[in-house]
């Protein structure tokens, strides 16, 4: 057992005034003996510069006082030391940069950051290299910083290299981080995670209100929002901070629990990986990703009450009860098998067709609807669990399932993924476990997916809590999941904000401190019908902030981990 700590608190201007704010903090939590503390990003100066020279004055050398006394404080309180700054490199160049100390004082290693966010690409470089897994006595441990943290390349590169717990330095003043992106990277994983974030101005107060003027963000939002945390590889959250006011937030854990990477079912998550067909996340693209989509549509999820065939009987009047101008309605998987389709293959293929003409008789009268599903098909010389998309006229695609899984041990994985162009987007079909896998939604996405029908049978519960809204939100689409519902918890209509891009007019909303986090309808766990809008066209826009685009300014030349097998990827570091 560890004990982790996150240390909240906030910096300004004065670089000294700042160390002692490090060193009073980390002081303060060693009296809770921990064995790791994790400070927030830009502990040395908050991240606003007059101009190059001010931000190279006020970054740090590796072997200047500044970071020496963070080392020494490792040293006389025997634990190891995260600590994010702005650091000066050989080349002249500037970074931000995550640094673990160790309990003899020692720099043990430096991840810089991969994607910077807004006006961080006017200071600072980004990463050139991947960073370090580094072996303690009590684990292993891998660093990145705040942006990194948003989408999944970084973090799941360091947990196919064997990290067991993440360490997360976090300068934001977004709601979305504490209650999305930092839990979900945990759990998809199957990882600890340890988030330290700041609080207070992050910018200098007295540009406060002029700031909010020029960015149209309130000035209340323009602080740290705290809520700094330990995540579990369930996705429990094991502490928390406040949303203000220092803190120091901690909790003991197991890491040898992450070693543990199989789902309920038994599958082996990065066993079950198609390295193969994630190759476009390790490539550049080119600008625009998506094509013109409808502005709003209406969709649903629906859930029969029976779990046998006679669910097919329920289809009619699940159908008549959607509003007219729904174009697609998605069901859980398998809905109509009483049991695991793989006792009877044939008697299952056969299921699946009448469960196909049940599903095209109900659209008869819905020229524009499509029902989508998962059924057990003839393939090649076995079957396949595949989504459907079913309306009046047949069966209009069909996806196989991509990645192998314990349950469905039957099914004769697929080799592609192919979107479907209908007349209001382009759309993903992910049958299985297809979703959980963050790789294979991000290839959606730059395959320019509007929107990705999920028709699963959920097993833990951070797929709904976290991963499907965790997936519209980095990749920028719609999510429409139905699934049976599992602890009261079922599956999601994730639609997403017309306003997104930072430092832009807004025309639907004004800023809430929530960047992107999704439009979530939940499904109703008693069955029935659920309906929503999407808007499709939003998922046009990636653009987060200045020279920060989701898809365009990932760090797709550092992600080459992604394309090996999880036996084949890189050994772990030690330090």
């Amino acid at each position: 057992m560890a004990r982790v700590a996150a240390l909240q608190f906030a910096t300004g201007t004065d670089v000294d005034s700042n160390l002692a704010t490090c060193l009073r903090m980390i002081d303060e939590a060693r009296h809770f003996e921990p064995d790791l503390m994790v400070l927030p990003e830009f502990s040395n100066h908050i991240s606003w510069y007059d101009d190059a020279e001010h931000a190279w004055r006020v970054s740090l050398e590796r072997d200047g006082p500044f970071l020496a006394s963070i080392a020494q404080r490792a040293q006389r309180h025997a634990c190891y030391i995260v600590i994010n700054v702005s650091l000066r490199a050989n080349d002249g160049g500037l970074t931000v940069s995550s640094l673990l100390y160790g309990p003899a004082g020692r720099l043990l290693a430096v991840a810089d950051k991969q994607t910077l966010m807004g006006h961080e690409n006017t200071w600072f470089g980004r990463a050139r290299h991947t960073s370090e897994v580094i072996t303690t006595p009590f684990g292993r441990l891998a660093m990145f910083p705040c942006r990194d943290g948003v989408t999944c390349e970084t973090p799941r590169a360091l947990a196919l290299r064997g990290a067991q717990l993440f360490c997360d330095s976090l300068n934001s003043f977004a709601l979305d981080e504490a209650t999305l992106h930092v839990p979900a990277r945990a759990p998809e994983n199957k990882v600890f995670l340890v988030a330290a974030n700041k609080v207070g101005p992050l910018i200098p107060e007295h540009l406060l209100a002029a700031v909010s003027d020029q960015t149209h963000i309130p000035q209340r939002f323009l602080y740290g929002a705290g809520e700094s945390q330990v995540v579990s590889p369930t996705g429990e959250i094991l502490a928390r901070g406040p949303g203000t006011g220092e803190a120091v937030v901690f909790a003991e854990v197991d890491l040898a629990l992450a070693d543990d990477k199989r789902r309920p079912d038994g599958t082996h998550v990065f066993g079950a990986r198609r390295p193969r067909l994630y190759r476009p996340i390790a490539e550049a693209s080119a600008a625009p990703i998506c094509a013109a989509a409808a502005e709003r549509v209406t969709v649903a999820c629906l859930a029969p009450r029976a779990r046998d065939e006679t669910a097919l009987e329920e289809l009619p009047g699940l159908v008549a009860a959607l509003p007219r101008d729904t174009v697609l309605a998605v069901l859980p998987e398998l809905f109509c098998y009483p049991q695991s389709p793989g006792l009877d293959l044939p008697g299952a293929a056969a299921t699946a067709q009448r469960a196909i003409r049940a599903m095209q008789a109900a659209c008869a009268a819905r020229p524009d609807l499509l029902l989508c599903t998962s059924l057990a098909v003839p393939t090649g010389s076995g079957f396949s669990l595949a989504a459907l998309l079913v309306g009046a006229g047949g069966v209009t695609a069909s996806q196989r399932q991509l990645h192998d899984c314990e349950r469905h041990d039957w099914s004769l994985a697929g080799d592609e993924l192919a979107l479907v162009d209908l007349p209001w987007g382009r759309l993903a079909l992910l049958p299985g476990d297809d979703a959980v896998h963050p790789e294979l939604v991000k290839v959606a996405a730059l395959q320019g997916a509007h929107a990705i029908a999920v028709p699963y049978a959920m097993q833990e519960y951070w797929e709904a809590a976290y991963g499907l809204r965790s997936r519209a939100a980095e990749n920028r689409l719609c999510v429409i999941a139905s699934t049976r519902p599992l602890a009261g918890r079922a599956g999601l209509i994730a639609d997403l904000e017309r306003d997104f891009t930072l430092m832009t007019d807004w025309r639907q909303r004004e800023f809430d401190g929530y960047i992107n986090s999704p439009l979530v309808t939940e499904q109703a766990p008693d069955a029935g019908v659920t309906v929503a809008d999407i808007h499709p066209a939003a998922a046009c826009n990636k653009l987060m902030s200045e020279r920060t685009d989701l898809l365009l300014d990932r760090p797709w030349r550092l992600s080459r981990d992604l394309l090996l097998h999880w036996r084949d990827a890189p050994g772990r570091q030690s330090g």
